[in-house]
């Protein structure tokens, strides 16, 4: 059942965002104090960035989330297909997006620890 919500969600996302320009990938902020890290993971929950580089509200993801979560109460059982249940199911989908974007902030730190790997790109050596 969940798939199905979410692969109506994310159909919905990309055709959006690609009309309208929005860039819905998750960036990390490599070398930052961890603050500015999770600042970065909630933000980029709720904002993309735009052909202007600049981050904007994510139209496209916000109506991708409603619109599926709503859209999903027609194949759902009766006692999950009302708005009430709608609207959690879309909270529940930002914590998800906001979840992934912690792990895709953190993870790679953490497996290059538990791996015994040195960071590819040292804090005092210029990036690409």
């Amino acid at each position: 059942m969940r798939l199905t919500g979410i692969s109506t969600g994310n159909a919905i996302e990309a055709t959006l965002g690609a009309a309208w320009g929005e860039d819905p990938r998750y960036f990390q902020t490599i070398h930052r104090p961890f603050g500015t890290r999770v600042k970065n993971i909630v933000d980029l929950t709720f904002r993309a960035y735009r052909p202007d580089g600049e981050r904007h509200l994510a139209y496209a993801r916000y109506t991708a989330t409603f619109g599926n979560n709503f859209i999903s109460n027609n194949w759902r059982a009766q006692s999950e297909a009302d708005w009430q249940h709608a609207l959690v199911r879309t909270a529940e989908g930002f914590g998800a997006r906001a979840l992934s974007n912690t792990f895709r902030e953190f993870m790679p730190q953490v497996m290059r620890k538990i791996r015994h790997k040195p960071d590819p790109y040292p804090s005092d050596v210029q990036r690409p």
